[in-house]
């Protein structure tokens, strides 16, 4: 088992940056991939970004391309997300995954294990 616990998000502005965190516990071995999905209300749940763990190669949705990074610490098993240029449609429930897909998969159905997820509310 892996246990993905995400941090960070809260109530920020339009136009501010924010930053997620999650940590990674239990059979972290069998892990090669973590990503970041969300859940806009009243939404389906959406891929945002995806990191190879041991590669370092991302992927990133469209719709946050060139204004988010994600990036990982192996020695910490952490995966962070960072989205600069907050816009309200950013407003989501953000979940941590993890994958023992060998590329940085954008498909929900490759991710093994998910966090409780946190909330991130752009306010304009």
């Amino acid at each position: 088992q892996v246990r993905l616990v995400e941090s960070g998000g809260g109530l920020v502005q339009a136009g501010d940056s924010s930053r997620l965190s999650c940590v990674a516990s239990g059979r972290t071995f069998t892990i090669y991939g973590m990503g970041w999905f969300r859940i806009p209300p009243g939404k389906e749940r959406e891929f945002v970004a995806a990191i190879n763990w041991r590669s370092n190669t991302t992927n990133y949705a469209d719709s946050v391309k060139g204004r988010s990074t994600i990036s990982r610490d192996s020695a910490k098993n952490m995966v962070y997300l960072q989205i600069d240029n907050l816009k309200s449609e950013d407003t989501a429930v953000y979940y941590c995954g993890a994958t023992a897909f060998h590329l940085p998969t954008m498909s929900q159905h490759h991710y093994r294990y998910w966090g409780q997820g946190t909330q991130v509310t752009v306010s304009s």
